[in-house]
């Protein structure tokens, strides 16, 4: 790096330090973005192909974010763990929702509306209220202690290898879950924006990724991220405002969507919505499902406990997370911090309140008889010409099936890959293909940049808090960053090979992550800030129990054929596992020794929202 205060390597030239100019650097950035969507539209207009135009889109913001990640290379421990603490507050805030908005956010969340009604509104609900959490309970704190990772705070605070060594197991697991799926959406938008197979588009994902974050960690990774932000929100809002002008509900669909919900219930009742697809369907499409849940049902198949219970497991998910909560060890203060928490629920909020809208406009382009791309009541025969139909059925994520063979297209008779419903709505409303071309940026700069910060901190955990804090106390900074490096390849790596398996959809690998967090950490990361009497054994016992009653029970009820408890089925999981870590944290710190004066003391501290950090800027 030529200067360590400006990670773009004098690229801008601009009076001050590289912070000072974020405003304008980023706005150029934008302008420049927003010249590039220009000129694809006019190279569409000239005739080339659509196909040309996807690549183009995902090859061009790639190449910016492997540019940001290059430019922002480091051997600076400070820099590389935590950016070298200087991210102000509302980048910080954009960097955070973009790490946030992931494949399940942006390519699987109105997917999931879309199949199963306002019920999976719980998971919006449930992201939302854990910002909350972190908020209130966590970010201010961490960042006051001054850790580099989520188990750094977790092994001060109580002492201990195994404590140590416990949270790096929970974060790898929890960690490891919810990148996969992340791989899963790059695959997902590979496969269709270039043409090739899912379990090749996974690989180019992966390579994708690494290229961001591989040379300048946490640095480089959150400049690339606050790009990501830029895109992925153009992305997802301007196919919601064109289709929203062009059906006539006016130009701010987020408070006039509920028009289009009043005419798909007209629709579902005269399309006899509800249906069960054709018997074999599933297993003659594996992977794709049919529409049969009612647009406004609350519950898409959820009662109301388990709407309450979905929500819940998402909030204590989010407050448990170690890539969301590490993204607040790099502010400059506790007040950034918290600060920081602020803007990236008003950056998040931007995707959340718009996703209903989305999925609602775009079930009635498919519906509304009275709408020029409606397909449903249609001859199969030509529904099978429509060039959007060829082009997600060539990569296998869509199916029409003739199930009683009357020749005529009926609405359970459709098949499609919940993960597409975004990705392919620009097609599915006639709209220039440019703005496919601009989704797909859109849903693999969300996909990258949440895989981007899980990966960074599955490495980051096992080279600080294993290699370096437990099997090597004396190694170098060279070799402390070679070791991270190596092992982001090795992770992504092992992710990649996973999510080309297609375990399960992106929404359910997602929830499996949040309920393993849950499931080990926040009880111990919310009690080690407030009750300073709580102990290493407590924290021990904590997490193994909690992680291990967590893990047992989602075997049991997903594997092993158990009827869930409660309704608690395995997207829930978390729940089961908290409360037994809270009861066994709480019941072993109360029947062994209380921590030390000074550990206590390092506690009252914390809590202190001013002064200096607990540990040094190097440790």
């Amino acid at each position: 790096m030529s200067n360590a205060n400006d990670p773009f390597g004098g690229l801008f030239k601009m009076k001050g330090n590289f912070v000072d100019n974020l405003p304008k650097i980023y706005g150029f950035y934008t302008g420049g973005f927003l010249l590039f969507f220009a000129l694809m539209a006019v190279l569409e207009s000239m005739g080339v192909s659509a196909n040309v135009i996807g690549i183009l889109f995902l090859s061009f913001t790639i190449f910016i974010y492997a540019l940001i990640g290059y430019l922002s290379r480091t051997m600076q421990v400070d820099a590389y763990y935590v950016a070298g603490r200087q991210v102000p507050a509302v980048f910080n805030g954009m960097a955070t929702a973009a790490d946030w908005m992931s494949g399940a956010s942006f390519v699987a969340m109105a997917g999931g509306i879309y199949f199963g009604g306002h019920g999976y509104l719980a998971f919006v609900v449930g992201w939302t209220g854990g910002y909350v959490l972190v908020s209130v309970l966590m970010a201010p704190y961490l960042r006051k202690f001054g850790c580099y990772t989520v188990p750094d705070f977790i092994g001060t605070r109580y002492g201990g290898n195994l404590t140590r060594f416990l949270a790096v197991l929970v974060l790898v697991i929890a960690s490891f879950t919810y990148v996969t799926a992340q791989i899963n959406a790059t695959g997902t938008i590979a496969s269709r924006a270039l043409q090739i197979p899912f379990e090749v588009g996974v690989w180019f994902g992966l390579i994708s990724i690494l290229l961001c974050s591989m040379l300048g960690g946490m640095r480089a990774v959150t400049w690339t991220q606050v790009a990501q932000y830029i895109v992925l929100i153009i992305a997802y809002l301007l196919p919601v405002f064109w289709m929203s002008n062009k059906q006539g509900f006016g130009v701010i669909p987020q408070f006039v969507y509920g028009d289009a919900v009043a005419r798909i219930q007209e629709l579902e009742v005269m399309l006899q919505v509800g249906m069960a697809p054709a018997e074999g369907a599933a297993s003659t499409f594996p992977g794709l499902k049919a529409l049969t849940t009612l647009h406004s049902d609350t519950g898409g198949g959820l009662a109301a406990w388990k709407f309450v219970t979905l929500a819940a497991a998402m909030m204590l998910g989010t407050a448990s997370l170690p890539h969301i909560l590490m993204r607040y060890f790099t502010t400059p203060s506790v007040k950034s911090a918290r600060n920081s928490v602020t803007w990236s629920l008003m950056f998040i909020f931007l995707l959340y309140f718009t996703a209903p809208a989305l999925a609602t406009f775009t079930k009635l382009q498919i519906m509304d008889p009275n709408l020029a791309t409606s397909i449903i009541g249609k001859a199969i025969a030509d529904v099978n010409a429509i060039e959007w139909i060829q082009r997600w059925s060539e990569v296998g994520m869509l199916a029409v099936a003739d199930g009683n063979g009357d020749g005529i297209l009926q609405i359970n008779e459709l098949f499609i890959r919940g993960d597409i419903v975004v990705l392919a709505t620009p097609e599915i409303a006639g709209l220039p293909y440019v703005i496919s071309g601009l989704v797909a940026a859109g849903g693999m700069a969300a996909a990258m940049s949440t895989a981007d910060g899980l990966l960074l901190a599955i490495a980051n955990a096992l080279s600080h808090d294993l290699y370096y804090k437990i099997i090597d106390p004396k190694a170098e900074t060279r070799k402390r960053l070679i070791v991270a490096r190596a092992l982001l390849i090795v992770i992504g790596a092992a992710g990649a090979a996973v999510a080309s398996l297609k375990l399960t959809g992106i929404l359910g690998a997602v929830a499996w992550a949040f309920c393993f967090a849950m499931s080990g950490l926040f009880f111990p990361l919310v009690l080690g800030v407030w009750w300073k009497r709580a102990n290493r054994p407590g924290a021990i016992a904590g997490m193994a129990v909690g992680l291990g009653v967590g893990s047992w029970y989602l075997y049991m009820v997903k594997f092993a054929g158990m009827t869930p408890w409660i309704g608690l089925d395995d997207l829930r999981f978390g729940i089961v596992g908290a409360a037994a870590s809270l009861i066994a944290m709480v019941v072993v710190t109360l029947m062994t020794k209380e921590p030390d004066a000074e550990t206590q003391a390092m506690v009252d501290e914390v809590r202190v929202p001013s002064g200096d950090t607990i540990l040094g800027s190097q440790h």
